[in-house]
């Protein structure tokens, strides 16, 4: 059976861009395009009193801009006829992680209704960490371990190029912000939502839980048809991060399995737990495939076509180098593979043992 006929998806027709539409009261979706294969980003409008919680802001570009301003011209929710229009108010921006494409406008967004970013400390401190080339998160230190583990050549040079592609689409931040950590409960429009924490997609990855309405806004960390990046970064070169992810899945997989999951790609959809068991198989066919193709040496460039059986764009192998990593890594330290840096200064993996689908860290 094809894993998305296991999942209920009562809001499959996606809003039009520069339109939002009720997913539940007080509760609205809108789309922003993304100039990338993964075409679009969700972002969510939570009725708040006066105005209206942002939740994720959108890649910054002047088509984002348009579109945001074709919601503020039309404001949510509509008038009675004859009644005078209401102009649209934000009352907060919250952001559940620092990628471009829910970050990057949270500066325009906060400046433009003199409103307070609302995000947690590690993915505040990353995107200023990025843009600031500061310490590890320069795109040298990248380019210098993704060498170090088999890229090179023209593929390489041409990441090279990209500079730090992160300042373009996130051309500025908030100086300031209001922090927010695992278990918060966040009162928006007076209903409690509740912030739960995830790890492994990004460094504090925020999604928010409302027990009353029976919604999570998942962000990135559960998607209906994909599984989220999951890389290896050089402020982190030897992390585990599939480890996180893997046991930040089992938090989600807690909340009733009716509820009505909205994610940052992909529409709406029902069937938590049902996906969650899902993900969880995806990357263990993934680690068993890897771990049989160790019988030589790999490098994580060499070990890319296990994993992706498709040609890569540059933008692609970018994270494809970090999600190869990332499944070695997971690998290295449950104990089934070890490593070595040969005269090449390449790092590369070979079986040590049977594949365990227990982890052990070293």
């Amino acid at each position: 059976m094809d894993p998305q006929q296991i999942l209920q998806f009562p809001h499959a027709a996606a809003p039009a861009a520069g339109v939002s539409v009720e997913i539940v009261p007080g509760l609205r979706w809108l789309r922003m395009p993304l100039p990338f294969a993964l075409d679009h980003i969700n972002l969510w409008l939570l009725e708040d009193g006066p105005g209206w919680t942002i939740v994720d802001c959108g890649i910054a570009t002047d088509l984002t801009r348009g579109l945001w301003e074709q919601i503020f011209a039309a404001p949510p929710g509509g008038e009675p006829p004859g009644a005078r229009s209401r102009a649209f108010q934000a009352t907060r921006v919250l952001v559940t992680h620092y990628h471009p494409d829910h970050a990057g406008l949270a500066h325009w967004l906060c400046e433009r209704f003199g409103v307070t970013l609302w995000m947690s400390q590690a993915e505040y401190l990353t995107a200023h960490a990025i843009r600031e080339n500061i310490a590890g998160y320069a795109p040298e230190n990248l380019l210098a371990m993704y060498r170090g583990n088999g890229l090179g050549g023209e593929t390489l040079k041409q990441m090279s190029m990209r500079g730090n592609h992160y300042r373009v689409v996130v051309p500025e931040f908030p100086h300031s912000y209001r922090r927010i950590m695992d278990g918060d409960e966040v009162c928006i429009g007076g209903r409690g939502w509740r912030v739960v924490m995830g790890y492994g997609h990004a460094p504090e990855h925020a999604a928010l839980y409302c027990s009353e309405l029976g919604v999570l806004i998942s962000g990135d960390m559960v998607l209906p048809k994909i599984s989220p990046n999951i890389s290896v970064r050089s402020p982190d070169p030897d992390g585990n991060p599939l480890k996180q992810f893997l046991d930040s899945l089992k938090r989600y997989a807690g909340l009733p399995n009716d509820t009505l999951v909205l994610p940052s790609h992909g529409p709406p959809f029902r069937g938590l737990r049902e996906r969650v068991e899902q993900l969880e198989e995806h990357h263990l066919q993934r680690f068993e495939a890897l771990h049989e193709a160790c019988e030589r040496p790999l490098s994580a460039f060499e070990a890319m076509p296990t994993l992706f059986q498709r040609e890569l764009d540059t933008h692609q192998l970018f994270f494809a180098m970090g999600e190869a990593m990332a499944h070695l890594h997971y690998l290295f330290y449950q104990g089934s593979l070890r490593r070595q840096t040969g005269a090449d200064g390449v790092m590369r993996y070979l079986q040590d043992g049977a594949f365990r689908k227990g982890v052990d860290e070293k």
